[in-house]
């Protein structure tokens, strides 16, 4: 039975969440249909462009994502304490621009003089704002909206464009999260589409790893700060180069040919993490399919499943095997 998305979203288990959504039948995102040979490849554009600029927006923050021919994956950070602090001017200017304002709203912007009973149904409306900013059903639907509205208008047809659910997975602990974000960002290698992490367009590794040859960290994605610390600034728990050599050598271990063969000198962060090389190898392939809701160790998905009152969850054995500190 297909849960409600309020019990499998919890910030007091994550604030990090995997997103999958994917188009109806065989309608084509981007890339080259090869039953009818159009080419869509400008698609992949607009999603990116949407889901970055959304991000400004939102109390979100993305951590990782690829595109697709028909779908995509993206991983989002819930930015709560951020969207707390944001005073009643930024939250009306953060919602106009998605959707029109109240006219109390537009009243308040202009610098007109609300009474106080204005002012307070201001406020009760403009919470409901903030709490759909800090929404990742709100988030999928102004994405998702925006591209079928567009991919309709360009092949002058109607109906639906995406499937009627988006699929969301709970990283509950770093070594779900940075399993994840690496089989995210290894989609367009397993698919062959892309021989190598910075030719695989429309992703995030690329996007990194184009701004990291000068040193830096591209402003559009959630920076990797390092190990947990005392004044932990907001972003990942990893270290750049050691995220990035991660990838590369997954990605290595992902082709055919090299499949098994394991590299002398496992990356620092799975030693960190605690997660067997042969693991880690199985993890990007199988994460999304492995996986239905609850991600992380044992541990992590009993105690989520006691905070969101649920009894049992799917893949938990396999959250034991592959993402427990001890597997068994």
């Amino acid at each position: 039975m297909t849960l409600p998305r309020s019990s499998q979203i919890s910030l007091d288990a994550t604030p990090y969440y995997h997103c999958v959504s994917r188009c109806v039948r065989r309608a084509f995102l981007c890339g080259r249909d090869t039953e009818s040979g159009k080419d869509y490849e400008h698609r992949r554009e607009w999603i990116e462009n949407r889901m970055l600029n959304l991000a400004e927006v939102f109390a979100l923050d993305i951590a990782a994502y690829a595109v697709m021919s028909n779908h995509y994956h993206v991983v989002l950070y819930i930015d709560k304490k951020s969207a707390d602090k944001w005073s009643l001017l930024e939250v009306i200017d953060r919602w106009q621009k998605l959707f029109k304002a109240s006219n109390l709203a537009q009243r308040y912007l202009r610098g007109d003089t609300l009474d106080r009973c204005e002012l307070k149904a201001l406020e009760d409306v403009a919470s409901i704002w903030r709490e759909r900013l800090t929404d990742i059903s709100w988030f999928m639907r102004c994405l998702n909206e925006s591209i079928a509205r567009q991919a309709n208008a360009e092949d002058k047809c109607t109906g639906h464009f995406w499937e009627g659910r988006f699929k969301s997975q709970a990283l509950l602990d770093e070594r779900a999260l940075a399993a994840c974000m690496a089989y995210v960002d290894l989609n367009p290698i397993r698919a062959n589409i892309a021989k190598t992490p910075e030719n695989s367009d429309y992703t995030s590794i690329q996007r990194r790893i184009r701004v990291a040859i000068s040193g830096e960290q591209p402003k559009s994605l959630l920076p990797l700060v390092g190990d947990e610390r005392q004044n932990m600034p907001k972003g990942l728990p990893f270290q750049l180069e050691h995220y990035l050599e991660l990838v590369d050598w997954s990605g290595r271990h992902l082709d055919p040919r090299k499949r098994g063969v394991i590299a002398e000198n496992i990356p620092p962060i799975l030693e960190r993490l605690g997660i067997s090389s042969e693991h880690w190898l199985y993890l990007n392939r199988n994460f999304e399919s492995r996986f239905k809701g609850l991600v992380g160790s044992a541990e992590a998905v009993r105690s989520a499943c006691n905070q969101l009152n649920k009894r049992w969850v799917h893949g938990i054995n396999d959250c034991r095997r592959y993402l427990s500190a001890t597997p068994c």
